[in-house]
């Protein structure tokens, strides 16, 4: 979603969304509302409770971002795009090179995050 787009979006409730994307978007609109320190590391945390309440509910939903047991499809396709491997998550990554650029990492999150559904021809 073009952040001109994001930015005139009223934000949505928590029963009007449909799944992650959904959640992420609203991160995307107000990230110092929904992410303490606009931490990557606190968003993957987030994330990662948000797969544990889908698993603990037996709720079905695709999700890119902790795969228990094996690297996530987003951490996957994070690794082919920069080269590099961490065990610390994508969260870390990210983190890095946007400090290496002078660059805010939840932006570049959503680049990659748009790039990463671009490519798997997810419409959004």
């Amino acid at each position: 979603m073009a952040e001109a787009e994001t930015a005139r979006r009223a934000p949505r409730q928590l029963d009007e969304m449909r799944d992650v994307y959904d959640l992420l978007e609203e991160v995307r609109l107000r990230p110092g509302m929904w992410v303490r320190d606009r931490s990557l590391q606190h968003l993957e945390s987030m994330l990662f409770g948000y797969r544990v309440a889908l698993a603990v509910h037996g709720s079905e939903e695709s999700f890119d971002f902790w795969t228990p047991g094996t690297q996530s499809p987003f951490d996957a396709w994070l690794t082919e795009r920069t080269g590099e491997h961490t065990s610390l998550g994508w969260s870390t990554v990210i983190e890095r090179e946007a400090d290496a650029a002078g660059r805010s990492a939840m932006e570049l999150f959503f680049e990659l995050l748009d790039e990463f559904r671009a490519g798997r021809n997810q419409p959004r």
